[in-house]
Order: structure tokens, then C-alpha cells, then sequence
């Protein structure tokens, strides 16, 4: 039998990638993952592979379709991806199923911190490109939008390093708990 190189915890080497999938499905967690204007596809790949570390339940993608899944080292055949072509399709999605839209931006006036939010457990979160951002219509149907504090002289983290901040941040309320 041939090793399984794969980037797998043992638990699932071996396994094809559906087996893998269906398993992960199983328990998946309730955080879903947004990525909307997200020009490096790099970025896009890394926040794909955050999301399948928390093992979330769905990642959105919100206009452009195409991402790097070199980034992603193939964890998106791991994950429900749902691509919408408009900000609203996105929005009334989530507010069908009451899920709180949480922003993760920097620079923009109504940003709090981070560290201060308390997830409910139906929680999106949403992440922008890091030139544009996300567009002012999503930010606008936004629950919240929240901040990563920064400390030193750059204004914020790369997205894909912001995007495992926060989804561990909501991982700390909700799946931590749970053990």
C-alpha cells in the first residue's frame, strides 16, 4: 500500500478525499467563512485552508469565482464552497437562514475590536480583499464589523493571517467549550 501524503491528520489518511469529506461533515462546526474582493488568490487559498482547520460548516465566495487552490494545498476538497455571483443573493442567503454577518475589516470608522466580540454561534464571517476591502453595500448589511488590534507600525495583518485570527477567536467561544 502506497503512503498517503496528503496533509491529513492520520484519522482520515488513507481515506478517499469524498470519505474524508463526509467524516468531516459529520461535525462540522456552525462558523461559515466569507471572501469577497480578494485580488491575490494566494490570500483567497490560505483562508479556504484556515476555514478547513476549524472545519467550518461552509465557505461563501462572493463575485469572482477562481482562487488559487495551490494556496488552499487542497483542503477545498474538503469543504462546501457556495459561490454567489451578487452581494445581495449573499445577504439574503444568510438572513434566510439568521445568521449574524460579521465583518473583519481595519480602517473603517465603525470597527471595533476583535478581541471584545462575542460570536453567537450562527456566526459568518466575512473578509476583503486587502487593497479594496469589502464593498461598502456588503459592510452595509454587516451585524458588525470588527477589527484586529495592531500593535506595532503596519495598520493590519495580511487577510489570510487575519482570517485564522478570527476564526480561532470565534473557535476559542465555541468549539473550546465543547471539549
Amino acid at each position: 500500500m502506497e503512503e498517503d501524503t496528503r496533509n491529513l491528520v492520520d484519522e482520515y489518511k488513507g481515506l478517499s478525499n469524498e470519505e474524508v469529506f463526509e467524516r468531516l461533515s459529520e461535525k462540522r462546526s456552525e462558523l461559515e467563512v466569507a471572501i469577497q474582493n480578494v485580488s491575490h488568490d494566494f490570500n483567497a487559498g490560505t483562508i479556504v485552508r484556515n476555514a478547513n482547520n476549524f472545519n467550518v460548516a461552509r465557505v461563501h465566495i462572493i463575485g469572482k469565482r477562481k482562487y488559487n487552490r495551490r494556496g488552499a494545498m487542497c483542503t477545498d476538497k474538503y469543504l462546501d464552497i457556495k459561490y454567489w455571483p451578487t452581494t445581495m443573493e449573499f445577504i439574503e442567503d444568510q438572513r434566510r437562514r439568521c445568521r449574524e454577518v460579521v465583518a473583519i475589516e481595519n480602517n473603517v470608522v465603525m470597527a471595533r475590536p476583535l478581541e471584545n466580540k462575542i460570536f453567537a454561534r450562527n456566526t459568518t464571517l466575512v473578509f476583503g480583499g486587502e487593497s479594496d476591502g469589502i464593498t461598502r453595500d456588503l459592510l452595509d448589511q454587516c451585524d458588525d464589523i470588527r477589527e484586529i488590534s495592531s500593535f506595532g507600525s503596519t495598520r493590519s495583518v495580511n487577510v489570510g493571517v487575519a482570517s485564522g485570527i478570527a476564526m480561532y477567536e470565534w473557535a476559542r467561544r465555541w468549539l473550546r467549550e465543547e471539549e
